[in-house]
């Protein structure tokens, strides 16, 4: 009988924590139309109008310490230099979107 119960158990926790993966990926979609939107001015094709240097290249980003979600993230919300902070006129979902938009648009090569 507890084995039954912990294997039941085992498979509830499993079944919950793949069911919330789910749940929480990120949207590439929507990350290209919110990039669109609202990044593509400076960035088409991951390029940067304002500070060339600082493009959205695979090369780049690891140069500026910025090849993952949590480092976009946190500049598309709170902005940086000539960046302006979008933490106020785009969701969280929103960010979180176009961050994974742009790493995986980066590893693409653009």
């Amino acid at each position: 009988m507890n084995r039954i119960l912990y294997t039941i158990g085992v498979l509830t926790i499993l079944n919950i924590t793949m069911m919330s993966g789910q749940s929480i990926a990120a949207d590439i979609e929507n990350g290209e139309k919110v990039f669109s939107a609202n990044c593509s001015a400076c960035h088409a094709n991951g390029n940067n109008v304002i500070m060339p240097e600082k493009t959205l290249k695979a090369d780049k980003l690891s140069d500026n310490e910025m090849n993952n979600v949590s480092a976009i993230t946190f500049q598309v919300t709170n902005g940086k230099n000539a960046m302006p902070a979008f933490g106020g006129r785009l969701t969280d979902t929103e960010i979180e979107d176009v961050a994974n938009y742009v790493l995986s648009q980066s590893e693409k090569g653009w």
